[in-house]
């Protein structure tokens, strides 16, 4: 019955079309990061030297912060009147005024808009009066009354390497288990709409037989998809460690959305009513986890790096912990259901 389920998984285009993305997504994702990066991180993305004109009192600070940003070269100007001019005239890509508001540096940036270009270029200037923040900061420091945060310590990461392994990669493996939860939905609830669930019961199999035949084939599901999508993703060049301990998450998390999916199927006996509750609980579920200590997607981000803590190792556990008393439950739930209700 479990191959029966599976062998019809043929027939259902947007479970196919799904599949087909994810498919696409693993097998091209070292061209994909570098788009989507571009998306997550526009400044990532090399567009040549942004000219920045600058003027006002306080024009030296971005001058200095301007030296030590790739990228970036200012142009400083005798007054504001001049850098709008040099705006205007097409000289410089952004202007910054820099001038004194209450001992305070406020500067007023004059930018476009309404294009790509834009994007980077605001980036690039963004990231120019982070640098003069921090140095104020710093050199504040001793003026103030009260001692201040301290701020953390720049890093320079790059923004390929932290977008593919806490986006890409956890979209990879988490889209599996929630489309395997709601497959099993329609698995169980269109054989009692049909009828065909009466059809089934004539072999020597009881409902908790046909129930654990599709939780089988809907579980199967998910491990194999993050498998062919690990190997692709190597296959690109990004590499995943502790494949075992990240096959054995997604494996629980498809048996608890699975067994979630199954149990709303036999209490409700409406694919509706059903794949309703099955989304909003899911959804409501997965932001719960946001709570956690340690969040689904961070597990797998610091498994796929090979930077695991105790309390991913503790995750893991119960999520598998979790899995099994879920499903354990569903089980006794099953048998003591009347199959001539449904």
């Amino acid at each position: 019955m479990a191959k029966r389920d599976l062998a019809s998984l043929r027939s259902e285009k947007t479970i196919v079309l799904a599949l087909l993305i994810q498919l696409f997504v693993a097998a091209f994702s070292s061209f994909l990061v570098v788009g989507l990066t571009s998306l997550y991180s526009p400044g990532s993305v090399s567009a040549g030297e942004v000219v920045v004109g600058v003027a006002g009192e306080h024009d030296d600070a971005l001058v200095q912060a301007a030296q030590d940003q790739e990228g970036v070269r200012t142009v400083v100007y005798p007054n504001p009147e001049a850098a709008r001019e040099a705006y205007h005239d097409g000289d410089v890509h952004a202007t910054l005024l820099a001038g004194d508001s209450g001992g305070r540096i406020a500067v007023e940036v004059i930018a476009p808009t309404g294009s790509i270009e834009t994007t980077l270029i605001v980036d690039q200037v963004r990231t120019l009066l982070e640098a003069v923040e921090r140095t104020e900061r710093i050199a504040r420091a001793d003026d103030l009354d009260n001692s201040p945060v301290p701020l953390p310590d720049e890093v320079n990461a790059s923004p390929y390497f932290g977008f593919t392994y806490t986006v890409l990669v956890p979209l990879l493996l988490f889209l599996p288990p929630f489309i395997s939860g709601s497959v099993a939905v329609d698995a169980l609830t269109e054989e009692i709409e049909r009828g065909t669930l009466e059809l089934l019961r004539v072999a020597p199999l009881s409902l908790v037989d046909i129930v654990d035949a599709k939780a089988l084939a809907m579980v199967l599901i998910a491990p194999a998809q993050a498998v062919l999508w690990i190997a692709l993703l190597s296959t690109n060049g990004i590499g995943v460690a502790n494949v075992p301990q990240i096959l054995l998450v997604v494996t629980a998390l498809t048996t608890l959305v699975v067994t979630l999916g199954l149990s709303l199927g036999v209490l409700t006996a409406k694919r509706r009513q059903a794949q309703l509750l099955y989304s909003v609980l899911v959804i409501f579920g997965f932001g719960l986890l946001t709570f956690a200590p340690e969040h689904p997607a961070t597990t797998v981000a610091k498994l796929a790096v090979d930077s695991p803590t105790t309390t991913t190792t503790l995750h893991v556990a119960a999520y598998a912990v979790a899995a099994v008393a879920l499903f354990v439950g569903a089980r006794r739930l099953v048998a003591r259901t009347d199959p001539e209700g449904l």
